[in-house]
């Protein structure tokens, strides 16, 4: 199975138990806090991916940094660490962030661009999205440097890629066909 798809199913079963828990709110948090964590921790995430520490101490480790998680959250670090799974953690939290907005009504959008996007023109592509879609839009930001130019827009399952990279690979593709 997928990485991708095992983390589905981890974040959908958290939420499903979440929801019937009413406490859906607070594991959202405390994936987001998450997410933030193991973004700006390269040494956390060593420790997680790291062959030679057992799956227990990874999660007991979890759970002493993140102490006021909610009971499910821990839990969640105890069946992925116990499934030898706990390297998918930030995957499955951003699937859980993203099943529990799309409940709310919500969708989150991902932009890649080359350069960070300033404050008016993130506002301006949130109201655009908002107008789209019809639903509250988060925007969720990430710089690839790569890209050239342009910026690579996800939401849901449509993508529309207007990169600088991407347009010169297509005419790279036009030159070589003819």
């Amino acid at each position: 199975m997928s990485e991708a798809r095992a983390a589905s199913r981890y974040a959908k079963a958290v939420l499903d138990l979440a929801l019937e828990q009413k406490k859906a709110g607070d594991v959202e948090k405390d994936m987001q806090q998450l997410l933030d964590t193991l973004s700006g921790s390269d040494s956390l995430w060593e420790v997680l991916t790291s062959p030679v520490l057992k799956g227990t101490d990874k999660a007991s480790a979890l759970g002493a940094i993140f102490g006021d998680a909610s009971k499910l959250t821990v839990q969640l670090f105890g069946l992925l660490a116990e499934n030898k799974r706990i390297g998918m953690l930030d995957e499955v939290a951003r699937q859980y962030i993203a099943r529990y907005e799309e409940i709310k009504g919500q969708d989150v959008a991902h932009v890649t661009t080359a350069v960070p996007l300033t404050q008016a023109l993130e506002k301006k592509v949130l109201g655009q999205l908002q107008a789209i879609t019809g639903k509250d839009v988060t925007l969720e930001q990430t710089v690839d440097p790569e890209l050239i130019g342009g910026f690579v827009l996800r939401v849901g399952d449509l993508e529309y890629n207007a990169s600088l990279a991407h347009k010169l690979e297509n005419l790279k593709r036009e030159l070589v066909q003819k």
